[in-house]
């Protein structure tokens, strides 16, 4: 089960937004992620609990952010429901999408998981849900993704498969390269792994 923690901060300008610390693990229905965040001065600003099913289908998402709180899954696409800071008030929301994402390294294992890409095949689109902080605000995103290559690292517990990945915004043609490691993000556009404890699940 891999833990550890990964230092998030703002892609272009390298602004700190703070930390995320988490664990993950394939099992038999999927894979599952849980973590806690924290903002730039250590203070907790929220969590994340992500599982995935076995063809990397979002069955169960649950975000804490800023007292916004977001419940979702996949059904007839994705649908969620969202919750303010008073809790007296849920907005419900459907749209024809494959998956979620936003800020979490979460969101990108699972995205690669549910596209099952080969290296040099075509790039694929896919649909997103983008939930973004600090009030996880809903909007639907298209992106492209390609593997461009796979490479085996020597490591004292073996061969560790590095899967570089490129996406590409199609709204605003902004590219940028991800590097996965089993269910483990080692680089990726705001986000550094800083810790690690165990090895990566590799998924079968």
């Amino acid at each position: 089960m891999p833990r550890g923690r990964y230092s998030l901060h703002d892609p272009h300008d390298r602004t700190p937004l703070g930390e995320e610390h988490f664990h993950c693990a394939p099992g038999p229905s999927g894979w599952r992620y849980v973590a806690q965040t924290t903002g730039p001065t250590g203070d907790h600003s929220g969590s994340v609990d992500l599982a995935v099913d076995d063809l990397g289908r979002p069955i169960r998402l649950e975000l804490h952010a800023a007292s916004w709180r977001v419940r979702g899954a996949a059904v007839d696409g994705v649908t969620w429901v969202r919750t303010d800071p008073t809790g007296s008030h849920a907005t419900e929301g459907s749209v024809p999408a494959h998956a979620f994402t936003g800020t979490s390294p979460a969101f990108l294992v699972a995205t690669a998981r549910l596209l099952r890409l080969t290296p040099g095949s075509p790039a694929t689109r896919v649909r997103l849900v983008a939930f973004t902080d600090p009030v996880l605000a809903p909007r639907t995103v298209d992106q492209s993704w390609a593997l461009l290559d796979s490479e085996a690292h020597t490591t004292d517990n073996g061969p560790l498969i590095v899967d570089a990945y490129q996406v590409n915004a199609l709204d605003t043609g902004e590219q940028h390269t991800v590097h996965i490691a089993g269910d483990v993000v080692l680089s990726a556009p705001g986000i550094e792994l800083e810790e690690l404890e165990t090895p990566p699940s590799v998924f079968p």
